[in-house]
C-alpha cells in the first residue's frame, strides 16, 4: 500500500475475471468484510456490510433498524470501475478491475478532495480482507479476545507469524509503523498495540465481549473493581477494569451478529 497525508492506493490479485470480481466487491461485501471490532464506526450495532447497486446507490454499514451512509456511488461500470464520494471523510474512492493471466488486479484509490480537509484512507487497508475472498461467508471473532503490547508491533507480528504460526485476517503489513495489527489463532482475535513496556504498565490484557454492556459495568462498579476507564464509544462501545491482581480486561458491546 502507498500511503500520503492526503491519498492511498492499494491492489490485490484475486482468483476470478474481472466481471466476477466486481460482483464480489460490490453484491459480495458482507462476505469478505472482516467483523472486526475496530472494522465498523459503530461496531456494537453493526450486523453486516452493503453496496447499493447503480450510480446514486448508498454503501452502507448496516444496523438492525437503520444505517450508516459510508459512501454515494458516482461511477458504476461493472467488470471495470467503480467510484464513490465518502461520506464519512472529504475523500473520493476508486476501484479499478484490471484483467490478469490469472485472474483480476483490483486497484482502490482514495484521495481527498480539492476541498477537503479530512481523510480517513481506510479503504485501501481493507483490500487486504477482499484478497483473501473466498465466498465462504463473513469471517467473525470469537467473544474473548487477547491484546499483547510491544514497542514495535510490525516486528512483533512479524515474528509471532513465523515463529508460532498465527495467522491473519488482513495480512501483516509490508512496512510502516502501524499503531496496531490483529492476528488470529482460529477466530480469536490476538490485538498486537504499540505501547512502551515500563514495569508499572500491563504488557497484556483480556478483551471480552458481553451483550448488555452498561448492565455489565454496572455490575463492575457495584462489587468493587477498579475502574481505569468508564464506557467510550471509539468505534466500539467498551471500557477498561482490573481484577483483583491488577490484570486489566477490556468490556466491550458484542454485535447482533457475534454468537
Amino acid at each position: 500500500m502507498t500511503t500520503t497525508e492526503s491519498a492511498a492506493t492499494a491492489s490485490v490479485e484475486v482468483d476470478a475475471d474481472p466481471t466476477r470480481a466486481f460482483d464480489a466487491f460490490t453484491a459480495e461485501i458482507d462476505s469478505w468484510w472482516v467483523r472486526g471490532a475496530i472494522n465498523f464506526f459503530d461496531s456494537a450495532r453493526a450486523v453486516g456490510m452493503r453496496i447499493e447497486p447503480g450510480v446514486g446507490g448508498r454503501v452502507l454499514e448496516v444496523y438492525d433498524e437503520d444505517s450508516l451512509e459510508l459512501g454515494r456511488i458516482l461511477v458504476w461500470e461493472p467488470g471495470e470501475r467503480l467510484t464513490f464520494t465518502s461520506s464519512v471523510d472529504d475523500t473520493e474512492v476508486e476501484v479499478v478491475f484490471e484483467p490478469t493471466d490469472g485472474g483480476t488486479r483490483v486497484r482502490v484509490t482514495q484521495a481527498m478532495r480539492p476541498d477537503g480537509e479530512r481523510a480517513l484512507l481506510f479503504w485501501p487497508k481493507v483490500m487486504r480482507w477482499f484478497g483473501r475472498w473466498d465466498g465462504a461467508g463473513p469471517r467473525e471473532i470469537a467473544r474473548a479476545s487477547i491484546a499483547l503490547y510491544y514497542e514495535d508491533p510490525l516486528a512483533a507480528a512479524r515474528w509471532l507469524q513465523r515463529v508460532f504460526g498465527l495467522d491473519s485476517w488482513s495480512g501483516v503489513p509490508d512496512g510502516g509503523e502501524p499503531d496496531w495489527i490483529e492476528l488470529h489463532h482460529g477466530n480469536v482475535a490476538i490485538l498486537v498495540f504499540k505501547g512502551a513496556r515500563p514495569h508499572d504498565e500491563p504488557t497484556h490484557a483480556v478483551w471480552a465481549y458481553v451483550d448488555d454492556l452498561d448492565r455489565h459495568f454496572a455490575r463492575t462498579k457495584e462489587a468493587g473493581a477498579r475502574v481505569v476507564s468508564d464506557i467510550a464509544q471509539t468505534g466500539f462501545r467498551a471500557y477498561t477494569a482490573e481484577d483483583l491482581e491488577g490484570h486489566r480486561w477490556v468490556f466491550a458491546q458484542a454485535r447482533p451478529t457475534m454468537v
